[in-house]
């Protein structure tokens, strides 16, 4: 049985193999260089602060196309979807913001306090920016999928995907940041490959070919 993440990228078109052995490296290379490509299109649309949810779903969008088509421009296929997921998702965008903005505050200033009643509570904040992390990441995948649907349709998707197996929620969070501590090695890996890395697997677990005899 595959890993998860090989699942989540196995399903663009594979070129066949020649004795030589390139189209299989090439074929290798090209599952870091596009999820990084279109997270170097996440990271320069999530510069404006309150743009980094619509970015996200336009990432995700563009690697759907990947997967699905085959359609290896992530890069300018993510900066073009981004206009309409902004329009979309803007106050979803201002109040998550706002939300993580709070949980950052609120994490830095217990950390700063010996207190016995501050560890429950920073467990709580932990608890809550987990939760935080893949809903988003979930939010990504189901509208990155599909890109004509609401925000209520997205939202409850995201819910179900994210929530609705306590493995697949643990496997979202775990990519998360796996893909952060492991790109350290690559010059502006978590820029590039934290974001997606994950929406890239929850996309493999919103895919309905998985849940097909």
């Amino acid at each position: 049985m595959g890993t998860p993440l090989a699942g989540a990228v196995a399903s663009p078109p594979v070129p066949e193999a020649t004795p030589s052995g390139w189209p299989t490296l090439l074929r290798r290379l090209e599952f870091v260089a596009y999820p990084a490509a279109a997270g170097a299109a996440f990271t320069l649309l999530a510069l404006g602060v309150v743009t980094w949810l619509p970015a996200l779903a336009a990432m995700g969008g563009a690697l759907q196309r990947w997967r699905a088509d085959g359609d290896s421009r992530c890069f300018t296929n993510t900066l073009a979807a981004f206009g309409g997921y902004w329009r979309a998702l803007w106050r979803h965008a201002l109040l998550s913001t706002a939300v993580a903005g709070v949980l950052a505050a609120n994490t830095v200033s217990l950390l700063g306090r010996s207190e016995a009643w501050t560890f429950p509570l920073l467990a709580a904040q932990v608890g809550i920016a987990a939760a935080f992390v893949i809903h988003h990441v979930a939010l990504a995948a189901v509208a990155g999928r599909d890109p004509d649907g609401g925000v209520r349709s997205w939202s409850a998707g995201a819910l179900s995907l994210g929530f609705g197996s306590p493995a697949r929620g643990t496997a979202l969070l775990g990519a998360a940041i796996s893909a952060v501590l492991l790109s350290l090695v690559v010059p502006l890996g978590p820029l590039l490959l934290g974001p997606s890395v994950p929406v890239l697997l929850a996309l493999s677990f919103a895919d309905p070919r998985r849940h097909t005899p």
